[in-house]
């Protein structure tokens, strides 16, 4: 669990060094510019070089475009005899299909010259499907498209793959994965703050037979938005709080969740690292001045054990987790995946859940994981909404060496797509506009590098989740 933590800070640090690094020596050959050449070149070239950062390498890209993904999928996952016959891809024998399994391929990626300064893309191109999947600047290694949604094509002989900036190399893997359709059971979602759940899996809540929507925190801290309103930082803190925790009870009814399915547990954003280290001590907010998680508890349906005194501790956190699981008796469970999402939150969620199933009566059939965040890279999902989603960057380094994974992806509608969105505008918290330098990167990139982000919102996650696919990692139980 914190080895995840620690290793995306390590990533972070070294980026921040190298980063310092690269300034001293393009300061110093400013200066040799100036001294040598003449006196006023260094600040064009300074200006340039700035306008290049943005547009080209202000990506958080911890690992080089050149490393090969590298996936361990179970040996007795079932593969297809593949082959890439010009911009076709062939079968050998077509397996019967009945269009809900995860299919994902495994080819190598090499950028042309001008993926280098353009993102580099697969087209997709079935008989009714035009997906595009997208991959690092310069990108020249082993990587993993997901074609789910598009085995008719496949299995007719119709499906072509063409290069955008970039060409596919040797010989294709392909990965077959059957799955229960998790939509017709009864799904619990656990949200660490608020808009996880709608981020990582209104495509799959929103059609599901029964749902439940548990948020643990009130996501509360980082509340500069309403301190620009004239409110201090614990005010500010706590109607943020409050909000995210209306919303958290109020959004999943726009994907058919009740009411009654929708709970907030209340506690504070960031902290439940240090609940789970002293189990029975309580851990008040950073920023709310509050230590009473009922605050923003007032919305739930349903009364909890934690409700009888509020206090913010990992006990009562179990406590209020093994009630709902009780009451709830999922099916499935979708929370975040340890391994690959690094976020302390998420990491805890997802322990926090095991340890109260521990001796349960109740005891789920399946473990959806998802990743709303990334160790290695920040702007996974790459390009644009509505296209579609392929693995994520996942090396041995840092892995689990005898870790296996499952991939489980659900192809979304476009009109289930733009539900999602809606969602995603309704959270107070993506809501906020940019600040003028990440307005001024995006206009550069938009210009020199051919990027575009969606209308339906300015945050980044309205480009990264709103996708013709949601991803999730299975595991049963």
């Amino acid at each position: 669990m914190t080895q995840g933590v620690s290793r995306k800070q390590q990533l972070l640090k070294r980026h921040r060094r190298t980063k310092r690094v690269a300034l001293l020596i393009g300061l110093l050959l400013l200066i040799v510019t100036g001294v040598l050449v003449a006196w006023w070149l260094p600040l064009p070239l300074a200006i340039m070089a700035w306008v290049a950062h943005e547009a080209w390498f202000a990506d958080h890209l911890f690992y080089s475009p050149k490393d090969d993904y590298h996936y361990r999928f179970p040996a007795d996952s079932e593969q297809l005899n593949v082959r890439l016959d010009g911009e076709f891809l062939r079968l050998g024998d077509a397996p019967t299909l009945t269009g809900d399994e995860t299919l994902v391929l495994a080819i190598q990626v090499k950028s042309a010259w001008l993926g280098r300064f353009l993102d580099p893309a697969i087209d997709l191109l079935g008989d009714s499907v035009h997906d595009r999947q997208t991959f690092e600047r310069g990108v020249d290694g082993l990587r993993y498209l997901n074609l789910t949604g598009l085995g008719q094509s496949l299995t007719g002989g119709t499906l072509r793959l063409r290069g955008r900036f970039c060409r596919l190399q040797g010989s294709p893997r392909l990965w077959l994965f059957r799955h229960p359709d998790a939509r017709r059971q009864r799904v619990m979602v656990i949200a660490p703050h608020a808009d996880d759940a709608e981020l990582a899996a209104f495509g799959l809540y929103s059609q599901a037979d029964e749902a439940w929507v548990v948020t643990l925190t009130a996501g509360e801290i980082e509340a500069e938005h309403y301190q620009q309103m004239g409110m201090d930082r614990a005010d500010a803190a706590r109607i943020k709080g409050r909000l995210r925790a209306w919303d958290s009870i109020a959004v999943p009814r726009w994907g058919g969740v009740p009411e009654a399915h929708c709970v907030q547990l209340g506690y504070f954003c960031l902290q439940l690292p240090a609940m789970q280290a002293a189990p029975d001590q309580p851990v008040a907010s950073r920023e709310a001045d509050l230590s009473d998680t009922r605050l923003f508890r007032q919305f739930n349906p349903m009364p909890l054990p934690g409700d009888a005194d509020g206090a913010p501790t990992w006990n009562n956190l179990l406590a209020d987790l093994r009630a709902l699981l009780l009451q709830a008796r999922p099916q499935v469970l979708v929370m975040p995946h340890p391994s690959i999402d690094p976020h302390p939150d998420h990491i805890c969620a997802q322990a926090a859940v095991l340890e109260a199933l521990r001796g349960l009566e109740w005891q789920p059939e399946t473990i959806l994981g998802y990743a709303n965040h990334l160790h290695d890279n920040d702007r996974w999902p790459m390009g644009d909404a509505y296209t579609g989603v392929s693995l994520p960057p996942f090396f041995v380094e840092g892995a689990d060496p005898g870790s296996e994974l499952i991939p489980y992806s659900l192809e979304l509608s476009v009109p289930l797509q733009r539900d999602k969105a809606m969602a995603l505008g309704m959270m107070h918290d993506l809501q906020p506009p940019m600040p003028f330098k990440r307005r001024l990167r995006r206009f550069l990139q938009h210009l020199l590098a051919g990027r575009r982000w969606p209308a339906e919102g300015e945050n980044e996650f309205f480009r990264k989740a709103v996708r013709r696919h949601e991803l999730f990692w299975r595991r049963d139980i």
